[in-house]
Order: structure tokens, then sequence, then C-alpha cells
């Protein structure tokens, strides 16, 4: 148990620090467009590069490679946190999984109601899923300034709910903002990733055989209609999850490396220099170390950091460059549609959700939380960006109305954080004193 607890805390950390960086380059890049950069920012992301060889060429602009290409190795690890928590983790049983569940269909629901019901505007209504993402990086980050008050089960509690969240994004956007389907394509990535499943099964995953086909699984769908990032989730489900050493065997073996090692050293070796047989024998413990971890959480660890640090900061970059001026405004009522639709879409159907599913004993409320604990966190919910902006740009070709949606989606979740952020620290609060007393 204490080993779950503290990778869940070493992820935790992890996904709200990058939060910050993320606020960062949000506000740097925002700044740099607006003081007279914005033709070199636009020019800068629409440079176009080319990868291939003769007769097989993808020519794709930046923009084009950051939001199809890096993303689709977020959404893979996306499809790895899915996964682990069916098997294993926060999702893995109905008790388990029905409170974090319930919630992120209302989270879902409510925010596509306020948008269809508010929006008059026949050109923006293939933006109703805009609002229905939670960012987790975000969520995370505002629950993590009020370090140690928060309960652990509220942090379990928001980030099973996010992924849940995360999982319906992907259905909308591969039912919903896919273009016309080339079926054979799809038939022969649908046959490779069988192929993986297939060695899973049978224990003869290889990584960099696994990389290979992943990357032509990509291109095939990149060329298909459906869109590219989703062949990352598609992947993610072949990586196994089973070690391929268990802990009692793994730690005798590494007793006898570690004798090994100490039997061969030899007295008065320069302290730099390994001799032969140490080397051998830390050949054996680093083959170990690989063996008890599982591929599934090998690439998670390995990948958060790249995910938090460098894909979507680089994202952030290409994404939020808004040029604000009074153009930018002429629109003010669809941006205004997206951020009513995040705060009050998100905090109604989150919390309304969640206390249908208490009151029906369908769910319970996470240990050492109240309910207006989770309320709060339902409005936190509404705090919107990496998956909303990324289903903006699939919703719409008009620059005018993608402009006027990263306005919405910075506005809902500013306001969604802040109030978010204050009613849990006063909910907390409430609840501190009342246990006091």
């Amino acid at each position: 148990m204490r080993f779950i607890t503290d990778a869940f805390d070493r992820f935790f950390k992890e996904e709200s620090s990058s939060s910050m960086l993320l606020l960062g380059v949000t506000v740097v890049t925002l700044l740099f467009v607006n003081i007279g950069f914005y033709d070199f920012y636009h020019e800068l992301l629409h440079q176009e590069l080319s990868f291939g060889i003769a007769g097989f060429v993808i020519s794709k602009s930046l923009t084009h490679w950051i939001n199809d290409g890096l993303m689709a190795i977020f959404f893979f690890l996306i499809g790895l946190e899915v996964k682990r928590e069916i098997l294993i983790g926060e999702l893995s049983s109905l008790r388990k999984a029905s409170l974090p569940v319930i919630a992120a269909c209302g989270g879902m629901l409510f925010p596509v109601l306020f948008y269809l019901s508010l929006n008059n505007q026949p050109e923006a209504l293939p933006g109703w899923a805009i609002p229905m993402a939670t960012d987790i990086a975000f969520s995370l980050g505002i629950m993590q300034l009020l370090g140690k008050r928060v309960p652990y089960g509220l942090k379990i509690f928001l980030t099973a709910f996010a992924i849940a969240d995360d999982l319906g994004a992907i259905l909308v956007i591969a039912l919903f903002y896919s273009s016309s389907i080339h079926w054979l394509l799809i038939l022969v990535a649908l046959a490779l990733f069988a192929g993986l499943l297939a060695l899973a099964r049978w224990g003869l995953y290889s990584k960099y055989l696994f990389f290979i086909v992943s990357v032509v699984i990509w291109v095939l769908f990149l060329k298909s209609g459906i869109h590219a990032t989703l062949a990352g989730v598609l992947v993610a489900f072949a990586i196994p999850i089973r070690k391929r050493i268990n802990i009692v065997h793994f730690q005798k073996n590494m007793r006898e490396a570690l004798e090994s090692f100490e039997s061969v050293s030899t007295p008065g070796q320069p302290q730099p220099i390994l001799n032969n047989d140490q080397i051998g024998a830390l050949s054996t413990i680093e083959s170990l170390a690989g063996q008890v971890q599982s591929p599934l959480q090998e690439l998670e660890n390995k990948l958060h950091g790249w995910v938090a640090f460098v894909i979507m900061p680089v994202f952030a970059f290409a994404n939020a460059g808004v040029l604000i001026n009074a153009a930018s405004f002429s629109n003010i009522g669809l941006s205004l549609i997206i951020a009513v639709s995040l705060v009050l879409g998100n905090t109604i159907g989150i919390g309304l959700f969640s206390w249908l599913a208490i009151k029906a004993g369908l769910s319970s409320l996470p240990e050492h939380t109240r309910f207006r604990q989770l309320a709060a966190v339902g409005i936190i919910g509404g705090v919107g960006f990496t998956m909303s902006l990324f289903i903006t740009n699939l919703a719409f070709a008009d620059q005018a109305l993608i402009n006027a949606s990263k306005i919405g989606i910075l506005l809902g979740s500013l306001t969604a954080g802040i109030l978010g952020y204050y009613m849990l620290k006063l909910s907390l609060g409430r609840s501190r004193e009342q246990m006091v007393a």
C-alpha cells in the first residue's frame, strides 16, 4: 500500500508542477504575440516540414506536426494511464470506478447542454465538445496549492475523474471529429494492432518492434481520416502490464547478483574502475531491474516527464497564441458561451451526478471528504485547456471562430480555477473547524 501511495504522490507532484510551466508558457506566448510578434509567430508555426523516403513523404506545417505528431505521444500516455486504472487502479472495480465515472459523465453532458442551449450560431455548432474536457495538469496544480490540507481521497477522485473524462473526450474525437474514413487503411491498422496484442499475450514484447509498428499504425491513421492521435491510445492498450519476472524471483536473483558483485571485488582496486566480473554482475542487476517493472509502467514513468515538461508546453505555445484586439472580440458571444459552459456546466454536472450517485447508493464519498469539498472539485473540473484547445482545432477551420474559442477557454478556465481554489479552500477550512469542534 505504501508503494502505491508513494507512486501516486510522485505522479501528483509531477502533474501539478507541470501546470505551473504550462501557465508560464501560456502567459509568455500571449504576451509574445501581442507585443508585435504575431506575424513571426504565425509564419513559424506554418513552416512546412517534410519527412519520408523516396516515393513516400509526409509534408505538414509545424502546427500539424505538433498537434498530430507530438500529441499522439500525449494520447499514448493517456492510454497507458487509462489501461492501468481500468486493470489495477481506481477504475478497476464497479465500486471504485462508479463515483469518478458518473461524475465524469455529468462533467461531459452538462457543458455540452449549456453550449447547445446558449449557442444560436449555426457555424459554431461543431464546437459543442470544446467545454467538456478537464485539464488534469492544471486541475491537480490548483489542488496542490492547498498542500496537505487536501484529503488523499479527494486527490484520488480528481485524478480518476480526469482520466475518465479524457477517455470520454477521446471517444468523442473518434466518433464526431474524424473526416471521411478510408476503411482499408483502418483495417490494416487494426490488423497490426491485433498482432501487437497477440505478441503481448504470448509474452513476446519488444520495445523496438512495438515502436516501429506503432509508427506505421500512426501513419495509417494519419492517412485514413481518423485523427492520428487516436493511434496513440490504441497502441497503449497493447502494451503489457504484466511483469516479466515476479517479485520473489527478482529479490532472490538480485541478492545473488549483489553477492556475486561483492565476491569478485578486488582489494585495492581503483575506485572508478570495475573489473570484467563486476561488469557482468552489474549487467545482470540492470537486466533484473528492467524485468521487474512491467512495460506499461516503465513507459508511463519514462514518458511522464517528457509529456509534462516538453510536449504539453510546446502544444501550449503552438495553440495559445491569440492576438487580442478589437477584432478578437467580434464574436465575444461564442467566447462567453464556452466560458459559461466550462464553469457552470462542469460545476452543475459533476456536483449533481456525484450527489445522485451517492444518494442512490451507487457510490460513496472518498475517505475523509465531505460533499462540499467534492462540489468544489466540480468547479475545478471547469478548467479545460489542453483537450479543449485540441478539440477547437478539430471543430473549426475559420480563424475567427478559433480565436473566439481560445479566448473563451482561457476565460472560463481562469474563472473556474480561481473560484474552485477559493471554494475548496473554504470547504477545507470549515471541515477542519467542525472536526475540532
